[in-house]
């Protein structure tokens, strides 16, 4: 990008105005000419593509082993309130799940209700 005064191509950033280092003009950067904002991270699906939230209800949609329980969370099983995360791997799900407690689940396993 040019300087509009001198088109000088030698300038920086200063907050949210580009200032010319030869001559010393100040501008605010139109759009495509600012640098790109961080775009917002794409939202977390379930098994059938729909998009979660924080408070959700959602339905485990096969039987899932659980480390160092005997038992497994059968399909059909209730979560409800769910926490989205950037947990471990690929789980991204924090929850309560009734007789199990506190874990962590995989969205790809579960389904929105």
């Amino acid at each position: 990008m040019h300087c509009p005064e001198c088109s000088s191509e030698h300038n920086y950033q200063r907050d949210e105005f580009t200032v010319c280092s030869i001559c010393g003009h100040e501008w605010i950067a139109v759009s495509g000419e600012a640098p790109a904002e961080a775009e917002a991270p794409a939202p977390i699906r379930d098994s059938v593509g729909n998009a979660l939230a924080d408070g959700d209800t959602v339905t485990v949609v096969k039987d899932l082993k659980v480390k160092g329980s005997a038992t497994a969370i059968k399909v059909g099983t209730k979560v409800r309130n769910i926490r989205l995360v950037d947990g471990v791997g690929d789980h991204d799900i924090d929850c309560k799940v009734d007789g199990f407690g506190p874990m962590q689940l995989k969205s790809s396993v579960v389904k929105k209700v």
